[in-house]
């Protein structure tokens, strides 16, 4: 019997899959930082000429409103990056990058910039009397729109523990899910061609082992304590999501023959 039970506490503190009264701790694929790029992703067909898409300033945001939970004191941090754009323009960056290519991203959340800098160009060459060709910027076909539409935190929660002679473990787990929205319109007739949800798991993971023994003839009372949490980027998981909503974008596109 004890060591049955020795070989279960064994099992509960090396085990990613446990469970208890039906309940059970989920596989889910864990975001990793080697993994931010996915080989779908890369490997994306190309079509036939690059599609000019461009992104403008608060055109994709964190829309929850959710803070960082901390049961202490109040939080004034925000449980998401408030500028998740630098992300999805990676992603569509990325997108095909193996092959071809499949977007060309142009710049328009520093559009201001770059005018005044055209326009000091300009002026450069006007006092040395130089030929004034600049050359036009692009025009994107496509605006991309998005956001960060659902954060819910402690979706599912549970664990699982024994003890037996003073030698205990436990495992306890924790799940959040990330929603994310990305909207392919048309600048041409301002119509939504494409628009798909995606949504991230985030997983959190607490084990622990405790071991207490009485000593000098039961009056005195040694315990022994060990634990790790171990939660998934926030940050590495909105990749994840938006890369994901990108790549739905491109299949859809081609089910919908926008690109060939």
């Amino acid at each position: 019997m004890a060591l049955q039970l020795l070989v279960c506490l064994s099992v509960i503190s090396t085990s990613s899959c446990v469970s208890v009264q039906n309940h059970v701790v989920p596989k889910i694929e864990k975001a990793q930082i080697s993994k931010v790029y996915t080989h779908e992703l890369l490997q994306a067909r190309c079509p036939e000429k690059k599609i000019v898409v461009a992104l403008y300033p608060s055109g994709f945001m964190d829309n929850t409103g959710q803070r960082k939970s901390n049961s202490e004191t109040s939080s004034f941090s925000t449980a998401i990056t408030q500028d998740p754009s630098a992300y999805l323009i990676r992603a569509l960056d990325k997108a095909g990058l193996n092959n071809c290519g499949f977007f060309t991203v142009v710049e328009r959340i520093g559009l201001e910039a770059i005018a005044k800098e055209r326009q000091l160009i300009r002026q450069t060459r006007s006092q040395f009397k130089e030929e004034d060709k600049l050359q036009p910027l692009i025009f994107a076909g496509l605006i991309m729109q998005g956001s960060v539409v659902g954060y819910e935190s402690n979706v599912t929660s549970g664990g699982v523990g024994a003890r037996y002679l003073g030698i205990g473990a436990s495992k306890e787990y924790r799940t959040d899910t990330l929603t994310v929205s990305l909207r392919t319109v048309s600048v041409f007739s301002g119509r939504v061609l494409i628009e798909v949800l995606t949504t991230k798991t985030i997983l959190s993971v607490r084990n622990s082992q405790d071991v207490f023994k009485f000593v000098a003839q039961g009056t005195e009372l040694v315990e022994v304590e060990n634990s790790f949490v171990e939660n998934e980027s926030m940050n590495v998981a909105l990749q994840m999501a938006i890369e994901s909503a990108v790549l739905q974008t491109i299949k859809e596109g081609y089910a919908k023959e926008y690109w060939k």
